[in-house]
């Protein structure tokens, strides 16, 4: 590992998916908390006050880590990739400051007032921080996705002196055609996560039979939203930027799907190896003239495959891009059919006393951070060998100055420390639900 700008993109993807961990679960976490809020509110349950602080505190562990880990991420656009910020920082400064100003205030204000709050403000100021939380959650969501989404697509910019990127239109940044599907797949994602975590943990005090009638409380609100979730990660929200691929980023969709050929009625590919000496697939499962159908709405419509495109333009990793995404996809389907069975078993009254069920609802909990991971991937990978496609190339970007050596000793530093917070963390989330949904302060509602 002796280049420099190996070591650098090595150890952002490190510390950019480990911090995705966490604001994963709270973006979706904060819609969970405003349902059973919401709930509260309206059947005057003091049960459901619990459960939405319960979660309350979950949330605030989780965005802790957050905090924690996203800022190393603006310093290493400093340290590690300052020509990438000298060129861009015009543009993308804009959504990172809008999003530290506006939404991370607004999430960390609300958050505190709901959880410190209960019996110290009005019951309708307390329903209203759960609403805005989850408003700045989001809101903090949609600048992030915004600065990437400029990235991926960029808009709103003239070219500067010296190389540099200047900000054209706030609006045309903060409106980038690739931005609305991308931001509502994230979203969606983000919800999946949430549902499967808060039906683990019901389905845990269900089968435990510790604090059950919580549990199941849990599995009524995760079960429909996950459902939900679950199918709109595959349509509209996939569907929609899957296009956006399709007609902004061609050679990305056809290293996605393994597609080395340009086709009229392309298949889409279930299962394959990428061979990248012959450019085929080995041993494909294919569903004729599906992979047209989707991206163009016509069964023999022509996708154009890598062989249209100069071998300098392809992403740099395809077998990895092709894996990531057949993972994200596959697992989306997986996630889909077990909320479609929790929700039918839930609809007939049979989910809490179907062991098997509650089994599998637990051991999903790891899986759809492992799908968010492979999804984030794909977008990235995708995007290579461009830092902002098709104006700024990764190794432009990277800073000249700092070895790798130097970037090496940081990556280790990284690994340690994340190590040692990540176990802190599962500490702290054991003992919160060992304790479980705590009683209300004295005083509250």
């Amino acid at each position: 590992m002796d280049s420099a700008l190996t070591v650098h993109r090595l150890t952002f993807a490190f510390t950019s998916m480990y911090h995705y961990l966490f604001p994963q679960l709270t973006m979706g976490l904060a819609l969970v908390i405003a349902i059973l809020e919401t709930l509260a509110r309206r059947k005057g349950s003091e049960h459901h006050a619990r459960a939405a602080r319960f979660w309350a505190r979950i949330f605030g562990l989780n965005f802790a880590m957050g905090v924690v880990t996203g800022i190393p991420l603006e310093f290493q656009f400093g340290t590690s990739w300052a020509s990438f910020s000298r060129a861009t920082g015009g543009v993308i400064g804009q959504t990172l400051a809008m999003e530290g100003v506006f939404s991370f205030f607004l999430e960390s204000t609300f958050l505190g007032i709901f959880i410190y709050g209960a019996g110290k403000v009005s019951k309708r100021v307390h329903f209203l921080s759960a609403w805005m939380l989850l408003l700045g959650t989001w809101l903090s969501g949609y600048f992030i996705v915004a600065t990437n989404a400029f990235m991926q697509h960029p808009v709103g910019y003239t070219p500067g002196p010296n190389g540099t990127l200047e900000l054209a239109s706030l609006a045309a940044l903060l409106t980038n055609p690739w931005l609305p599907w991308q931001f509502l797949h994230t979203m969606a994602g983000s919800v999946v996560t949430a549902s499967f975590v808060v039906a683990a943990i019901g389905a845990f005090y269900v089968v435990s039979g510790r604090e059950a009638e919580y549990g199941k409380t849990f599995l009524r609100v995760a079960v429909p939203a996950g459902l939900v979730a679950s199918v709109a990660m595959a349509f509209p929200t996939g569907d929609g930027q899957g296009k956006n691929v399709a007609y902004h980023q061609p050679a990305t969709l056809a290293a996605m799907e393994g597609l080395f050929e340009t086709k009229e009625g392309a298949p889409l590919t279930l299962v394959g190896q990428p061979d990248m000496e012959k450019l085929r697939l080995d041993n494909p499962i294919e569903v004729p003239r599906m992979l047209s159908f989707l991206t163009y709405n016509r069964w023999k419509a022509e996708v154009k495959g890598l062989d249209a495109f100069p071998r300098e333009t392809w992403p740099e990793n395809i077998p990895l891009l092709y894996y990531g995404y057949h993972i994200m996809v596959g697992l989306g389907t997986i996630f889909a059919g077990v909320m479609g069975l929790s929700a039918l078993l839930l609809w007939r009254g049979r989910l809490f006393t179907t062991r098997p069920v509650l089994w599998l609802l637990m051991l999903m909990l790891p899986f759809p951070y492992l799908a968010n991971s492979a999804g984030w991937m794909t977008a990235e990978l995708g995007r290579q060998p461009w830092l902002v496609y098709g104006v700024l190339r990764t190794a432009a970007g990277v800073s000249a100055n700092v070895s790798a050596g130097n970037g090496l000793f940081v990556l280790l530093g990284f690994l340690g420390m994340y190590a040692l917070l990540g176990i802190l963390l599962l500490f702290l989330l054991a003992r919160e639900i060992e304790h479980g949904p705590a009683p209300a302060p004295a005083g509250a509602r």
